[in-house]
């Protein structure tokens, strides 16, 4: 449900730009506002929890999600535009480091199932937002925007009955992990978090260019309706929902490390044939690489928590937080660079990225952690 309505953003970045004449720079800036307040506040919220838990900190943080996407519906000017997706942008921050905590308590010991599943829901809301605004929003308008308020109530709903599940854990939580020391030297466990730092980068840069202007890319290269293009961002991101799935599971089996691996890397060689597609190995494409991209980060978050034990809202809140600000400033810049040069110029040169894989050589091996 957060997702979901998160991801009404870019799918209506189509209408937004046109009822308000706005160029490709300004479209990057709103999908900045929204991300940018995630990702600074995400790290502090985390590492608060970490120390106080908050149970009910999850439908107060969806309550901020409500009322941005109450004011976007009826905004007036661009500034409030960039206001109303900043508050949605809040709700997230809030909501990303506790959910994974609670989503790790949950566990039995198979975290990167957990995290996968977490995680996943996150991506089908997020594949079903395009869809639900091309057949909501596009044809209904701004206003409408208004109707995914119901979506956020029915999220506090279940985040009330979640939070009381979570405050009956704490306890035993806290005192489980209570001077929890990591195996590894402080030296090898910073330089390993920098390495996925930059994983994290190459992976979300990339998927901003995808998220955020795939639908452009499509209309402007082969010439498909709107509609026709929110379509094909809902097939793209359910491939990346199914990705997000495969690659917890798999890394509590394998370890992290092969995941990662074959997630970033795996993906460039057709990351670098995308720009050369026709329409058909477009869709092919696009589905492969979020299929395979998006196996990384469970993996990637669930590695980093088992370098930092006892930090699980801090690393998910640095990781969750990180993702939402490279993409915010990806996003940025890659409209800035449209608007320079094409946009089919701006995924020739994303085409590149997930070469960074080749960093996880560096990564430390760690086994599969154990159940319990």
């Amino acid at each position: 449900m957060n997702d979901l309505m998160q991801s009404v953003l870019p799918a209506v970045y189509p209408l937004l730009k046109d009822a308000y004449r706005l160029d490709f720079g300004q479209i990057g800036l709103i999908t900045f506002a929204n991300q940018a307040t995630a990702s600074l506040l995400q790290p502090l919220i985390g590492a608060f929890t970490d120390r106080r838990p908050q149970p009910f900190s999850l439908p107060i943080g969806m309550a901020f999600t409500l009322v941005g996407l109450l004011l976007l519906s009826v905004a007036p000017a661009y500034a409030t535009i960039l206001l109303a997706v900043a508050l949605v942008g809040v709700g997230s921050s809030v909501f990303h480091p506790e959910s994974s905590r609670v989503a790790r308590l949950a566990s039995g010991g198979r975290h990167g199932f957990a995290q996968s599943l977490f995680q996943v829901g996150g991506n089908i809301g997020s594949s079903t937002g395009p869809l639900l605004a091309a057949y909501i929003v596009l044809p209904y308008g701004q206003q409408s925007i208004a109707w995914f308020g119901v979506t956020a109530l029915a999220a506090m709903t279940i985040l009330v009955g979640v939070g009381k599940w979570y405050r009956g854990q704490i306890a035993d939580h806290l005192k489980k992990h209570a001077n929890v020391a990591g195996a590894l030297p402080r030296g090898k466990v910073r330089t390993a978090l920098i390495i996925l730092v930059l994983l994290v980068f190459s992976k979300n840069i990339y998927l901003a260019s995808l998220s955020s202007y795939y639908t452009f890319y499509l209309i402007d290269k082969f010439g498909i309706s709107v509609q026709s293009a929110q379509i094909h961002l809902f097939i793209l991101l359910a491939a990346v929902a199914a990705g997000t799935f495969i690659g917890g599971p798999v890394g509590d089996r394998i370890g992290r490390k092969y995941v990662i691996w074959a997630s970033i890397l795996g993906a460039l060689p057709f990351t670098l044939l995308l720009p050369y597609a026709n329409l058909f190995w477009t869709e092919v494409l696009t589905v492969i690489i979020g299929l395979v991209l998006a196996s990384a980060f469970s993996a990637i978050v669930v590695f980093a928590q088992e370098l930092v034990p006892g930090r699980v809202g801090m690393i998910a809140g640095v990781f969750f937080g990180f993702a939402f600000g490279a993409g915010a400033l990806g996003a940025a810049l890659l409209g800035q660079l449209a608007d320079a040069t094409s946009i089919q110029f701006v995924f020739t040169v994303c085409s590149f990225l997930p070469a960074i894989g080749l960093l996880t050589w560096f990564l430390p091996d760690i086994g599969p952690a154990k159940r319990g």
